[in-house]
């Protein structure tokens, strides 16, 4: 094939089913094989209780069923522990090498931008704005207070002016 021609879509697709049974097919073989690996497994170590003879015979069997039955379920418990203790282990020991490692801040580049130019890209080109941030501040006229003379000269006079100023703030 030249590289100009290209694969058809019929035999595209009939390529891609026959693959899908293919897989199928093994999928199926390897889910045999598991069950009759089961099934060995079993007949090995799990021979048939012979279940001839009376009653007492019986219950010492289903005995020494359940007393099986709890060593394995404590065995499984202690291996579920110990997976979970090293489970947070291993998660203490990711966090302590991000912890080490650090959080690496990217390099911020210069940007020579104004305000005005920031402004316009961030709001779009229609609207025109301004940064003179000087325009925008209020005019202050500072007052100069003259004080009399005369008030400085009688200072008994102001101190009961502020008595008469601290009575108004005792009654509210």
């Amino acid at each position: 094939m030249s590289e100009g021609k290209k694969m058809t879509s019929s035999r595209r697709h009939h390529l891609k089913s026959l693959m899908l049974q293919i897989a199928f097919t093994w999928i199926e073989q390897e889910k045999k094989d598991i069950e009759e690996a089961k099934e060995a497994y079993m007949a090995e170590n799990c021979p048939a209780p012979d279940l001839s003879g009376d009653q007492a015979a019986l219950m010492e069997i289903c005995k020494k069923l359940h007393a099986a039955i709890d060593k394995i379920d404590d065995t499984r418990y202690d291996a579920e522990a110990k997976v979970q203790k090293t489970d947070k282990e291993i998660e203490d020991l990711k966090l302590k090498v991000v912890e080490l490692a650090g959080v690496k801040k990217p390099a911020l580049k210069k940007v020579r931008m104004s305000a005005d130019a920031m402004l316009q890209a961030l709001l779009g080109g229609k609207h025109k704005v301004t940064m003179d941030l000087r325009a925008n501040l209020k005019q202050v006229k500072k007052e100069v207070k003259e004080e009399s003379t005369e008030a400085v000269g009688d200072w008994r006079k102001n101190i009961e002016d502020k008595a008469d100023r601290k009575k108004m703030f005792e009654t509210s």
